[in-house]
């Protein structure tokens, strides 16, 4: 049966509606301009109206001729619409339903139902970052370098990445089916099952002196709200165990708050020191060339006193808030970099809610670190000061819950604290 055509009256008046609907929204959205910027002609905008011209029409016909249009609403359609179009921007940007919106919060906020790993997209791979200690992942036999192929028998793919975020998370004691592609086993692919619980999401954990030394040691799974403040208790009972040089490990660590990242810096550097800037687009149509600025400072507080040496253990899994943690210590001199060069994310991303619980994520800056003379980090990543390659099934195997990692086992570990008792030696000569 052929396609029935779209009435050109419901077409026009449809048109009519849309059109003054994006002629207020431009309006609205526009920054002031002069009265010459506001005479020139505007592509943009009649380039707008027929597309939106174009997506009438595709809903008409769908919604005319599609042979299950009883089971899909209006709502879903515009909202599979808003998903494809923020997918269209980058890997980080995506369309938020309200069950979606609610699982970031919680995420951020460091409680939720689910199964308990840090999980990010490489390689068009949703890849297990970190698994937490006595969550049912861990029980389930989960290990960081695994890929998730499958949840409940739908495969996975990389726009998946924020609505499998939505599928491990449910209601406590329901269960889920995820398949695993675990690579360097002869890329054997297995299912558990299990059932999801309340996890709680520490992001300091391991924090101890290493035996047999003054260095001491501690983990950073994520920047949260609350990291900066866990953080500072653990370096104060350092500085009163007379620790000599901190190890901190962001391997795995996907990132999370940029104020987290900001106030961790600030314990090691004095105030009004840059940390990072965040570079925006101009949101005039006119002058895409040009970008606004935004500078973050480090500010007061405690701080760990100088004499006492940093070392960062980074890896290919350490983004986001850990690159500018990373790339802000080492620009000063501050910190010096052990590992392998980082993931690569310097984008900054901002939940703007819409209104009946959906938003957008969207990324609408790009980072840069205090030296004006490095790469960007974006694409780019951070480079170590000390290259030793470890991968990140190794660095799972390397790990004794709840102690943090073994020196015999985690040679990254090891050279770190092989440097710093080296470094040690020296000063007191």
């Amino acid at each position: 049966m052929p396609a029935l055509p779209v009435s050109n009256f419901t077409r026009k008046r449809m048109k009519l509606q849309f059109a003054t609907l994006a002629t207020m929204l431009l309006l609205a959205l526009a920054p002031a301009v002069s009265s010459q910027e506001a005479a020139a002609p505007n592509g943009v905008d009649e380039e707008m109206l027929k597309q939106i011209d174009m997506m009438i029409r595709t809903m008409q016909i769908i919604r005319k001729n599609y042979v299950d249009i009883d089971k899909v609403s209006t709502a879903e359609l515009f909202q599979g619409a808003m998903q494809g179009m923020a997918r269209k921007l980058d890997p980080y940007s995506v369309f938020m339903q309200p069950a979606e919106l609610k699982s970031f919060k919680e995420g951020m906020e460091g409680e939720f139902g689910g199964i308990g790993i840090n999980m990010q997209v490489k390689d068009g791979k949703v890849v297990v970052l970190a698994v937490f200690s006595g969550t049912p992942a861990e029980m389930a036999g989960f290990k960081a370098g695994d890929i998730i192929t499958a949840v409940d028998g739908a495969m996975i793919t990389r726009e998946d990445l924020d609505n499998m975020v939505k599928r491990l998370r449910g209601k406590v004691g329901s269960k889920v089916r995820v398949t695993l592609l675990r690579p360097g086993e002869d890329n054997r692919s297995f299912e558990v099952e299990m059932e999801r619980a309340i996890i709680e999401t520490p992001s300091v954990v391991d924090a101890r002196v290493v035996d047999g030394t003054s260095i001491g040691y501690v983990r950073l799974l994520q920047f949260q709200e609350h990291t900066a403040r866990d953080l500072e208790k653990v370096l104060r009972d350092f500085e009163g165990r007379k620790v000599s040089a901190i190890i901190m490990d962001l391997r795995g660590n996907p990132g999370g708050l940029l104020g987290s990242a900001i106030d961790i810096c600030s314990m090691f550097l004095p105030a009004r020191k840059l940390v990072v800037t965040v570079r925006h687009h101009s949101d005039l149509h006119e002058n895409r060339e040009s970008e606004r600025f935004q500078e973050h400072f480090t500010k007061d507080g405690y701080k760990v006193p100088d004499k006492v040496g940093l070392m960062l253990l980074v890896d290919r899994n350490s983004a986001s808030a850990s690159e500018i943690t990373a790339g802000c210590l080492r620009d000063y001199g501050r910190a010096v970099l052990l590992g392998t060069r980082t993931f690569g994310k310097g984008s900054v991303q901002n939940i703007i809610e819409l209104g009946d619980g959906n938003a957008i994520k969207l990324t609408i800056a790009r980072y840069y670190t205090p030296d004006p003379k490095r790469p960007t980090i974006d694409k780019n990543g951070v480079s170590p000061d000390i290259t030793e390659e470890m991968s990140a099934a190794e660095l799972s195997a390397a790990m004794i819950g709840g102690n943090g990692p073994d020196i015999e086992r985690d040679n990254q570990f090891a050279r770190a604290v092989q440097v710093l008792k080296s470094l040690s030696v020296l000063s007191r000569k």
